[in-house]
């Protein structure tokens, strides 16, 4: 398998970090936006995109800041992360994605959460 690289983008996000928080942390929150649909059972998050489900498991969560998920069939070391940050003069909050991805992937992937965040802005209404 090739080497996966870390990589790091940050959206502008008009909205509060409470509200944000429960569109990235919570079921109900994520299926809205971020896959068709999202169950939870025994600390594992099932994603369901299209017929196909992917699972993974919350390995962090930083009330009002941050998650991180690892995906169960990834390799120990890949996660993705969504970090909510806010900028302590201006107060704006933009949404930082860490995630992984090979070389022949990174624009790809990059794509996949530019269109994910496009719905998220929608589901806000920011």
């Amino acid at each position: 398998m090739a080497d996966k690289k870390k990589f790091t983008i940050e959206y502008e996000i008009k909205s509060s970090p409470r509200i944000l928080f429960s569109f990235i942390s919570e079921p109900n929150g994520l299926a809205q936006w971020f896959a068709d649909d999202v169950n939870y059972r025994d600390q594992i998050y099932t994603f369901t995109w299209d017929g196909e489900s992917q699972k993974a498991k919350m390995t962090s969560l930083k009330d009002n800041k941050s998650v991180k998920f690892k995906w169960v069939d990834d390799e120990p070391q890949y996660f993705f992360e969504m970090e909510i940050v806010q900028d302590e003069l201006t107060n704006d909050v933009a949404l930082s994605i860490t995630d992984f991805a090979t070389e022949e992937t990174l624009d790809e992937k990059k794509s996949i959460w530019d269109n994910q965040i496009d719905y998220l802005l929608g589901v806000i209404g920011a």
